[in-house]
């Protein structure tokens, strides 16, 4: 393990985000709103610590194995996390305890979405920016970031890539070199930041709320300016902006850039999970639509609007809401959280096992029943084109069966500590799949759980970033011999 190595990267990741806390300051004083000083105290915080790690350390020069990478990673997630914990907890919102701000920092960074902070139309506008700024930094990975400038220290990034973007095809690359990558992935995402910002302007919102809802839409993060979400605004344009935002936002993002550079719609037509995706979204959209209709006697439209726009969000693991979805009749609460279970498609900022993974799953389980009618012959499973190897198979299997097992782990904890199933379950899936609401007592925020139940999700909400077995690799004495 090069630790000496590990703890200068950390430093610089530390001090690069130490930058990020400017911002907020511009927004202090922009609105005067005195929120200023816990930024700049955080500012500087972050800043000094970075550079005590950088400096003894700034002439080592070095290449990263592949369990270094994954070792920063989850270090610098989690430091992360604690830092972007610092202003909140100087800026004194309604007395929130340790455990509180590090929850929101967890939630913003892992763009999960579930909050413990009530009254948010009064929060000061620095601290509104702040967490919606760390949902669009966690959205793409702000690992993902410092890579395309690690090169020029001195540090190769494939590594820190590999381990901060796992999955069934982590390997493919969009450009021959992994800073080109990182950049290509930025441009496209603050590209359809900003187009998302002017649509939500054009529509009605202010513009702070513009930029604001448009970091959270496009991280597929779901913090909101207000209580009531997008259900503030009561605006059947701003709704269908971020539905569609939303619902590019939870696709693969290798496949906008594959579009964009050949101006195209055809990456989109042959990617088989695509396809998968977009049926899940109707067909959900359908069944909620029915309910809706015929069990809550809603109006068609009213119905239409709902359907749409909540299978989407909750889907996609944003967690935007404009009626209480808790409470809709019969399974369709229950439907949606599984929907959250499946979230958006690899290489997006969608949360979830991923569409592929389901996909995978499903196309297994076909494959076991035709082995049970025809035990000699051998199924390869496809997808699109392309025959996967047993290795991704098994993989995808080994996936499923620890988040499972991880998952039940959470759920009796948080029993154990009090709460009722449905909430207990719902907690672990929405934090799990960084989703954000959940059910019973989590269906509006999180305030009234106790520190020990925080944590714990907390743990889940880095579990869920980094699927899983980014983090839980470190768990493992293998990993720790040299």
């Amino acid at each position: 393990m090069q630790s000496q190595l590990i703890i200068r990267i950390l430093g610089i990741l530390l001090m690069i985000f130490s930058v990020t806390m400017i911002p907020p300051m511009g927004v202090a004083v922009l609105y005067k709103d005195g929120g200023g000083l816990a930024f700049f105290l955080g500012f500087l915080i972050s800043l000094l610590t970075g550079l005590v790690l950088f400096l003894p350390r700034k002439k080592l020069r070095g290449e990263l194995r592949i369990r270094d990478g994954f070792l920063v990673v989850v270090l610098f997630w989690a430091v992360l996390s604690l830092f972007g914990a610092i202003p909140l907890y100087l800026s004194d919102i309604n007395n929130l305890g340790i455990a509180d701000v590090v929850f929101e920092s967890f939630s913003g960074l892992t763009t999960t979405g579930a909050t413990v902070i009530v009254g948010l139309d009064d929060l000061s506008h620095s601290v509104l920016f702040y967490r919606q700024q760390l949902q669009w930094l966690g959205g793409m990975g702000i690992i993902v970031l410092a890579v395309a400038i690690l090169p020029m220290l001195g540090i190769g990034g494939m590594q820190l890539y590999r381990a901060e973007t796992p999955g069934p095809v982590k390997d493919s690359k969009l450009t021959p070199r992994i800073a080109g990558t990182a950049k290509a992935l930025w441009f496209i995402y603050l590209g359809l930041t900003i187009i998302c910002a002017l649509s939500y302007w054009g529509a009605g919102m202010s513009m702070f709320d513009a930029i604001s809802h448009s970091f959270s839409t496009v991280a597929i993060g779901g913090f909101s300016t207000h209580d009531q979400s997008i259900g503030w605004f009561d605006s059947s344009r701003i709704e269908m902006i971020c539905t569609i935002f939303m619902l590019i936002s939870g696709v693969n993002f290798s496949l906008h850039f594959a579009s964009v550079r050949g101006l195209t719609i055809e990456p989109y037509t042959r990617d088989p999970e695509f396809k998968v995706y977009i049926t899940i979204i109707i067909t959900v959209s359908l069944i909620a639509l029915l309910v809706l209709i015929f069990q809550a006697n809603f109006e068609f439209s009213k119905a239409f609007r709902n359907a749409i726009f909540h299978t989407v969000s909750i889907a996609t693991t944003t967690g935007f809401s404009t009626d209480n979805f808790s409470q809709w009749p019969l399974f369709l609460p229950v439907l949606l959280i599984f929907a959250s279970f499946i979230g958006g498609c690899a290489g997006s900022t969608g949360g979830g096992m991923k569409v592929i993974r389901f996909l995978l799953l499903f196309k297994q389980g076909a494959r076991e029943i035709k082995k049970l009618i025809h035990p000699s012959a051998i199924f390869k499973i496809r997808v699109g084109s392309s025959s996967l190897p047993e290795s991704i198979i098994e993989a995808v299997w080994g996936f499923f069966a620890t988040y499972v097992a991880l998952f039940f782990i959470f759920m009796l904890i948080l029993m154990a500590d009090g709460l009722d199933q449905v909430t207990a379950f719902s907690a672990v899936a929405a934090c799990m799949n960084n989703l954000g609401p959940g059910l019973g007592e989590v269906a509006n925020n999180y305030s009234s759980l106790s520190d020990l139940s925080k944590w714990v999700l907390a743990i889940s909400m880095l579990f869920g970033r980094l699927e899983i077995f980014t983090l839980l690799v470190l768990f493992t004495p293998d990993f720790w011999r040299s």
